[in-house]
């Protein structure tokens, strides 16, 4: 009498209404998740390592962060000399949207960043302007707006006419007109916005 393999049980399908229902497939416990994800990542050389693992990763230096966060902030201190505060008045205003530039007017220097001198500086009034802008964090910048604080302007022949703020104070930034359109400003603020950036590493 010679001794047959018994053939495996199997579990026969069960019919609905003649069509057979199959298992659902079982699910991987948590284990079998996390093992497939422990796997160690390929290593590829020439490529950074943080790269591979988190490919999603921006690399920058941070001069370059910080140019970032200070030109998307500055906060111009609201004060004017002369009829070209007009002008400066009128581009702080919603109908120019200087938010969209992260500019913000703030009345303290102890908070501001930028000085835009607007208008005439008169020898009376050079001291107040230097002081105002000693009292300004660094770092600072100051805009020269108008021809005035450029050079004097129409009142260049009076020997009581500063013959330009930057007598007395650093300018970063000269905007010529008599008086300049809020968009000349503007545009300004936005060389302004520039230099900082090409400036970030000095």
């Amino acid at each position: 009498m010679t001794a047959q393999k018994a053939a495996p049980a199997t579990t026969p399908e069960k019919q609905v209404d003649g069509a057979p229902v199959v298992a659902p497939e079982r699910e991987q416990t948590g284990i079998e998740r996390e093992a497939g994800r422990l796997t160690p990542a390929p290593f590829e050389p020439g490529t950074a390592l943080y790269r591979q693992i988190l490919p999603g990763i921006v690399q920058a230096p941070a001069d370059a962060l910080l140019a970032i966060s200070r030109k998307a902030s500055l906060w111009p201190m609201t004060f004017g000399l002369a009829c070209c505060a007009i002008e400066m008045i009128a581009t702080f205003m919603p109908k120019h949207d200087l938010d969209r530039f992260g500019i913000v007017p703030w009345p303290s220097p102890r908070q501001s960043d930028v000085m835009i001198v607007s208008g005439t500086v008169t020898k009376k009034m050079a001291p107040a302007v230097k002081l105002l802008y000693e009292q300004m964090p660094n770092p600072k910048w100051v805009i020269a707006m108008g021809a005035c604080a450029t050079n004097g302007g129409p009142y260049t022949r009076y020997d009581r006419v500063m013959q330009g703020v930057d007598k007395i104070i650093p300018v970063d930034v000269y905007i010529p007109g008599c008086p300049p359109r809020p968009e000349a400003l503007m545009d300004g603020l936005l060389a302004l916005q520039h230099k900082i950036m090409e400036e970030r590493s000095r």
